[in-house]
């Protein structure tokens, strides 16, 4: 009987906890109206076929869709992840070539620095007419950034968009911004509010770490690695705050 009741519990907290997630609220009018620009509806035209089957060869559903965005200075690239929404693990579905890039290794701290941030961020804005053909725009500068910049001005207007030139920003050329801009609209018109993008100087191994003990960056470089290590151990995205006194939390 105590067997049974214990069964009978833990089945209860298993419905329980499937009960309590969220399902995203699809919002297909973001996709419609994104479809007014020329250069999505081309960039659509080029890649809602080929994205359909990316997904379903991955295992996901159309319509279903949570991204995250993973990129890194040393080995010049950007990754493309994504899950059914609120599902299991993520996985790599495309590898974008950072085209350019500026600055040294070492988070951005001020304007005119000609840094590519470092650090958690999220897309907050979609940009289908950008000056770098389409271009998705980074939540930089976050809480962190703002307190390490201290009364410097941090700088802003963060993209991830086309072209190969830059200055701070991460350039994947035209035809890859294309085919990552459709995979950012669906998972947007799946009702992905907010998707991730963690930017590393390289991989934050314990070996790369050591490597480097003699930069500045190192202490930063630590707070960072706690968040690559959590998503290389589950392929699950760790829940990141950020102190009062401007470190990033991992849990």
């Amino acid at each position: 009987m105590r067997l049974l009741l214990l069964l009978a519990a833990a089945l209860l907290a298993a419905l329980a906890a499937r009960s309590s997630v969220r399902t995203p609220e699809p919002d297909p009018v973001f996709r419609t109206n994104q479809l007014q620009f020329p250069r999505v509806r081309a960039a659509y035209s080029a890649y809602e076929t080929a994205t359909a089957t990316l997904l379903r060869r991955n295992g996901l559903a159309p319509g279903r869709l949570e991204l995250f965005l993973r990129a890194f200075k040393v080995g010049r690239r950007v990754e493309a992840w994504g899950r059914n929404a609120g599902e299991g693990q993520f996985v790599l579905l495309r590898t974008f070539r950072l085209a350019g890039t500026s600055g040294t290794l070492g988070p951005k701290r001020q304007a005119g620095d000609g840094q590519i941030p470092e650090g958690f961020y999220t897309i907050n804005r979609f940009n289908p007419d950008s000056k770098y053909h389409l271009s998705l725009g980074l939540d930089y500068p976050n809480a962190a950034d703002q307190f390490r910049a201290g009364f410097r001005d941090p700088g802003n207007d963060i993209f991830i968009h086309g072209s190969n030139e830059t200055i701070g920003c991460l350039p994947i050329t035209d035809e890859g911004i294309r085919e990552l801009y459709v995979l950012a609209v669906e998972a947007r018109s799946a009702g992905q509010a907010s998707i991730p993008v963690h930017i590393f100087p390289f991989e934050l191994t314990a070996d790369n770490l050591a490597r480097r003990m003699a930069s500045p960056h190192l202490g930063f470089w630590q707070q960072l690695a706690v968040g690559y290590e959590a998503f290389e151990a589950t392929h699950e995205l760790p829940s990141i705050t950020v102190t009062a006194d401007g470190v990033y939390a991992v849990r």
